[in-house]
């Protein structure tokens, strides 16, 4: 699957965009806020994440700018939580960051989940000291459902987390603006 937005273009990630996902993620203040990455973070770790067999029902998505070098700036996509339900989950680097484009990228995801998939219900969650994460939520619809507390690899602790959860039954009627 691919989407594209007015600024980004979301697509799977191959082997040879190692190199540009390590430069993309490789920073602490990126991964620290991320439950499953490794700190440090090496190119050997990317190339690990892009040799994942992908699933049908959790796609996985690099973000590129879709205007001048087209470069790498993020990731998103769903995966089945710790919980038994699917999650969203985002990253960008912080060169990109307080543009929008998580919202922009999490909203194409969202979109793929009710229409291509068919999911009523989605949840997600942020680290409590990454409040950033929770204004892109409820931007994307998410209702605060309580708090948790999850292992952090990058950490190597349990942080405080904030949960939430998005009913997508509510937007059915809603046109889809993209293809999957």
């Amino acid at each position: 699957m691919f989407a594209l937005t007015p600024r980004l273009t979301l697509r799977p990630g191959w082997l040879e965009d190692a190199p540009a996902l390590a430069r993309a993620i490789a920073h602490e203040a990126v991964v620290s806020r991320l439950a499953r990455v490794p700190w440090p973070y090496a190119e050997e770790d990317a190339a690990a994440f892009l040799s994942l067999p992908p699933h049908p029902r959790e796609p996985r998505f690099l973000i590129a700018e879709r205007f001048g070098d087209y470069r790498l700036v993020g990731g998103v996509g769903l995966h089945r939580g710790e919980r038994g339900g699917v999650e969203l989950g985002y990253w960008l680097t912080p060169e990109v960051w307080g543009r929008g484009y998580a919202t922009e990228a999490g909203r194409a995801v969202l979109d793929l989940a009710r229409h291509a998939l068919g999911l009523t219900r989605v949840d997600s969650h942020h680290h409590a000291d990454n409040p950033a994460s929770g204004r892109v939520l409820r931007k994307l619809g998410f209702v605060e459902c309580g708090g948790s507390r999850r292992y952090a690899l990058a950490r190597d602790a349990e942080v405080e987390c904030v949960d939430y959860t998005l009913d997508l039954a509510a937007g059915l009627a809603r046109a889809m603006p993209i293809a999957a």
